[in-house]
C-alpha cells in the first residue's frame, strides 16, 4: 500500500507506476473542510529520514468528491481515504459523508490529529478520547475502518486493543514520531512549526518493535509502516507479524518503489519457499 501524505491523491503516481498494480491507494490526509496547512518551510531532511509539518493541506471532501473521486474510483484495487479531523463531530460527519462513495474500499482513521476540545492533545495519545473516536466513526461507517497509530505514546498495544475492542477491522502503524531540527548557522529551527514528524530509514526499528508488539496483542490485521524502502525491509515488517505493509518517505526518492517491493517480494518467497506472504507472516523464532 502507500502511505498516506506520500503520493497525492493517485494521478500523481500515474506517470511512474502502473497504480491498479497495488495492494491498495491510501490517499493523502482529507478533513471536512478546506485547510490551508502550515506555513513554509515545513519539510526538512534528517539524518536517514525526513521531517515534515505539512498540516494536512488539502481541498476539503466536497472539492474531493466532485474533482478527485471521479478520478481515483477508477482504479482497479482498493482505495482508502485518510480521514482527519479537529473533533469527534468531524470524523464522523466526514466518515458519514465518504460512506455515500461507492468506490472507496475503507477509511484510514488518522488519529494523530490535535483534539481542539482538549487544548490541542491529539486524540491518539489519550486512551479514553482513542475510544470514543473510534467508536463514534464505527456507528456510522460499516465498510473497512483501519486506525492509524500514533507512536508518540508509552505503551501502544493498550491503543492497539482499544482500537479492536471498539469494532476497527484493521491497525497501521506507526504514524510519524516527534521530531525537530535546528539550523546552527541562524539559530533557528528548520520547520516553520518548529516540530514535525519524523519518517523515514530512521524510525525502521522502532516501526518494526511496536509492529511485533501490537501484532502479539491483538487478532486483526496489523499494517507495517515505517521506513519500508525496498523488499527486505517488507519482509522483515511481515515476518515481526505485519499482513500487509505501506510504502511513504521511499516515494519521495523512487515513485516506483512499491512495484519494485511487489516484484522483489514475490521472488524473496520464491527463494525461502514460501507460496504465499500469509505463509511468512509471524514467521519471527525466538
Amino acid at each position: 500500500m502507500t502511505a498516506s501524505g506520500t503520493c497525492g491523491f493517485g494521478p500523481e503516481l500515474e506517470p511512474f507506476i502502473d497504480v491498479s498494480s497495488l495492494g491498495a491507494l491510501i490517499v493523502k490526509g482529507t478533513t471536512l473542510e478546506k485547510r490551508e496547512g502550515n506555513p513554509y518551510p515545513r519539510m526538512a531532511e534528517t539524518a536517514s529520514g525526513m521531517l515534515n509539518s505539512v498540516g494536512l493541506q488539502n481541498k476539503g471532501f466536497e472539492y474531493f468528491r466532485e474533482n478527485t473521486y471521479p478520478l481515483i474510483g477508477r482504479y482497479n484495487t482498493a482505495v482508502i481515504i485518510n480521514v482527519n479531523g479537529s473533533s469527534i463531530e468531524e470524523y464522523v460527519d466526514l466518515s458519514e459523508r465518504i460512506s455515500e462513495l461507492d468506490n472507496i474500499a475503507g477509511i484510514e482513521l488518522n488519529i494523530s490529529c490535535p483534539n481542539v476540545k482538549m487544548g490541542g492533545m491529539a486524540f491518539g495519545t489519550h486512551l479514553p478520547t482513542t475510544e470514543k473516536v473510534i467508536r463514534a466513526v464505527r456507528k456510522v461507517y460499516s465498510k473497512h475502518l483501519m486506525v492509524k497509530l500514533s507512536p508518540n505514546v508509552t505503551n501502544i498495544t493498550e491503543f492497539a486493543r482499544t482500537a479492536e475492542d471498539q469494532g476497527a477491522d484493521s491497525v497501521s502503524l506507526i504514524n510519524t514520531l516527534l521530531g525537530m531540527a535546528v539550523d546552527a548557522k541562524t539559530r533557528k529551527p528548520a520547520l516553520s512549526t518548529v516540530t514535525g514528524g519524523l519518517s523515514g530509514p530512521a524510525v525502521k526499528p522502532v516501526a518494526l518493535r511496536m509492529v511485533w508488539q501490537v501484532a502479539n496483542a491483538v487478532k486483526i490485521p496489523v499494517i507495517g509502516v515505517g521506513g519500508i524502502m525496498n523488499a527486505t525491509d517488507a519482509a522483515e515488517f511481515i515476518i515481526a507479524g505485519a499482513s500487509a505493509i505501506q510504502v511513504g518517505t521511499a516515494l519521495f526518492v523512487e515513485p516506483g518503489t512499491p512495484v519494485d517491493i511487489i516484484r522483489e517480494l514475490n521472488q524473496y518467497l520464491d527463494n525461502n519457499g514460501f507460496k504465499r506472504v500469509a505463509d511468512l507472516r509471524a514467521t519471527l523464532e525466538s
